[in-house]
């Protein structure tokens, strides 16, 4: 395996990791319950809640194949990006918090409208801190892992 998509591989999967435990402490700090079947509920993108939400193992396991699918197409999308653009001379912090609002938006806007779940409003309050929050999970992990990889911060210290 070449050492790009290796790292696309370890950082996708501790921002996925990251993303997961954010999503999780939402849900408790919001309900004060732990969420049980949050797998069975990303699976019900495809499947529809009913049938996912009655599925056991294997419907758990799709919905973290999709989870850690999203995950690892947003990081090959920022590597890709960061190495074919100029945005590696953006502030670090800057970066990683544009790309959670372009995370947030495309989740929010284009890929759940287009699934099986039901329609809900947008909660533009929660979806503002939601957006910081995958700053934070994943555009912080993003943005200083490719700066790592590409060299960034070595020639930015010379």
């Amino acid at each position: 395996m070449s050492p790009f998509f290796k790292r696309v591989l370890l950082t996708g999967l501790l921002a996925g990791i990251l993303d997961l435990t954010y999503a999780y402490l939402d849900v408790f700090v919001r309900s004060g319950r732990f969420a049980t079947k949050m797998f069975q509920y990303i699976a019900g993108g495809a499947l529809g809640l009913p049938t996912s939400m009655k599925g056991g193992v294997p419907v758990m396991l799709l919905g973290l194949f999709f989870h850690f699918f999203i995950a690892f197409s947003f990081t090959l999308f920022f590597f890709l990006l960061y190495r074919k653009s100029k945005i590696s001379a953006l502030n670090p912090y800057l970066l990683a918090l544009l790309y959670g609002i372009f995370i947030w938006v495309v989740m929010t806007l284009l890929v759940l409208p287009l699934t099986a779940l039901p329609a809900r409003p947008v909660d533009w309050g929660k979806g503002a801190f939601d957006a910081f929050m995958f700053g934070v999970t994943f555009g912080l992990v993003l943005v200083f892992s490719a700066r790592r990889f590409f060299g960034v911060a070595r020639a930015a210290a010379v």
